[in-house]
């Protein structure tokens, strides 16, 4: 066969495994508001980046009919191409083959740009729209799942890895995204779960929705498993993007710096009057945030879940960093257990992909009571103890207002290793509040006074006198677990410098297989 027909031939082929599962199918997707894998890649990628792998595999299956059923690319499109200028691999779900069900092929594709990945050293991100495993290949399907999760742990903490649903994700479907850094899902669109509404309600007898048993907005509120909820796939994208952008290629590098005109030196005059002068009264820490980083920008991660914390990403004078916040405008800022393994997830992150820490402190306890306790809230409040005790990377901390009881130590308190810790004039730090202290430190007076005035009039002197001694942020800065008191204003200045200062930190833990995270 000359030349010229071995090439129209190829360009034939070509145009048939761009076609994926036909036009009908294609366009069903589109009616659905889903756009197809390619048009996924196209979209996150840079213009003209994308190199495929394996455009040509089909499956090897006969039985039940499929020996009738052939694809080329067999329902995945993987390959790699740039954002922003940087190397990324990528592996798109085609919905318009078997549902995109995975295959034996299938997820030997996605394991060879997953291994790529690794060895090469750049991000890997995932985009689902399958539906599970192919059911006529049986454990082969199945143990193409667990090759990908086998990949998906060697790569954790190697290179950054980010998953986004924008379809249906269920059953051992689920598990791979679970096992990345980030993940981000399509309002309507996308749903995730390990069984299915039919298999709920003959089990359980529920009656529930694939909305309301796994979509977007519940695993972006209620169970935290996504950590990003788009409006829809264009947006999802965007902040694959974005996220990036805080990111290094892998666990060798530093994170991309970016000019910065915002100067390092600008004062915010309203943070000298952001916190209320009565302490029981909220203000929102997203305000101070949005102060003091570049441009006022924060990209927050998990932003409905778990709200009495804030975690996130943003830069000081182009320098990305993690900030970690307690927001005293959502349950007082207090710690649960919901809010322990948010920041402690964020916290280990930062910590494998050398981007520095930035803590926020205003933090009146742990969340107390019976449903908190039953919860398991010391085994999840020690998973954020331990994930700011092992971070080797620069930790900045700035205690706000409040740094009560243990909550103190946790929030990345000089003996975690927390490299400058700066506090405000206004800060108080303390085994417990005024209220809770006068009860126990005199206990005995109190029972002893049987007037209520009198009473009333004791436990105001005394409230008195504990808010002199602990109502300041001196006595810490006394033995030196506080290096400065510093003006609020000024608090962008005393950041950058602190961050510029520890930019070639370095620091190690003990040599060990691995830790034993309290989980």
């Amino acid at each position: 066969m000359p030349m010229q027909d071995k090439i129209k031939e190829l360009m034939d082929m070509r145009a048939k495994a761009r076609l994926g599962g036909g036009e009908k199918r294609i366009e069903s997707q589109h009616r659905k508001g889903k756009f197809t894998a390619r048009e996924r890649i196209e979209m996150l990628l840079d213009e003209g980046s994308f190199e495929e792998f394996d455009m040509f595999v089909s499956h090897r299956t006969v039985d039940f009919g499929l020996d009738k059923q052939t694809y080329l690319s067999d329902g995945v499109v993987t390959g790699y191409g740039t954002i922003d200028g940087r190397l990324v691999y990528v592996f798109s779900q085609d919905f318009t083959v078997f549902g995109g069900s995975l295959s034996e092929m299938y997820a030997q594709k996605i394991c060879k740009v997953m291994d790529k990945a690794m060895k090469v050293g750049a991000p890997l991100i995932g985009i689902n729209d399958s539906g599970g495993a192919r059911i006529q290949e049986g454990v082969k399907s199945l143990g193409g799942y667990a090759e990908i999760f086998q990949r998906n742990i060697l790569a954790s903490g190697l290179v950054p890895q980010i998953s986004a649903i924008f379809g249906p994700c269920a059953g051992g479907a689920v598990y791979s995204p679970a096992l990345t850094d980030f993940t981000i899902m399509s309002k309507g669109t996308s749903y995730m779960f390990v069984t299915g509404p039919k298999v709920v309600k003959t089990v359980t007898g529920e009656i529930v929705t694939d909305e309301e048993l796994g979509g977007a907005v519940i695993h972006g509120s209620k169970s935290g498993v996504t950590h990003f909820v788009a409006e829809d796939e264009q947006e999802g994208i965007l902040l694959i993007r974005k996220l990036l952008s805080y990111m290094p290629q892998n666990n060798l590098e530093d994170p991309p710096v970016s000019p910065c005109d915002d100067p390092i030196e600008r004062m915010e005059d309203r943070l000298n009057e952001i916190v209320p002068d009565n302490p029981n009264k909220p203000y929102d820490m997203k305000e101070v945030i949005e102060s003091i980083v570049d441009y006022g920008e924060f990209l927050e991660v998990q932003r409905n879940y778990a709200a009495n914390i804030i975690t996130g990403f943003a830069k000081f004078n182009g320098f990305p960093v993690g900030i970690v916040a307690n927001q005293p405008s959502y349950l007082a800022g207090v710690l649960d257990i919901n809010a322990s393994r948010k920041a402690a997830r964020f916290v280990r992150f930062c910590d494998a992909f050398n981007i520095p820490i930035v803590t926020l402190v205003d933090v009146p306890g742990f969340l107390p009571g019976t449903a908190q306790e039953y919860g398991g809230i010391i085994i999840h409040g020690a998973k954020l103890l331990f994930a700011y005790g092992e971070a080797t990377v620069p930790k900045v901390t700035v205690i706000i207002r409040k740094a009560y009881g243990g909550a103190y130590d946790v929030m990345s308190s000089k003996h975690l290793r927390g490299d400058i810790n700066y506090a405000w004039p206004v800060a108080e730090i303390a085994v417990m509040g005024p209220k809770g202290a006068i009860e126990v430190l005199h206990a005995k007076e109190l029972s002893q006074i049987e007037d209520d005035q009198e009473k009333v009039k004791f436990i105001a002197e005394k409230e008195q006198e504990y808010k002199m001694k602990f109502a300041n942020p001196y006595v810490a800065a006394k033995y030196g677990y506080i290096d400065d008191v510093i003006e609020p204003r000024n608090t962008r200045f005393r950041v950058i410098r602190a961050l510029q200062m520890l930019a070639t930190k370095k620091d190690s833990n003990p040599p060990k297989k691995h830790s034993n995270i309290p989980l």
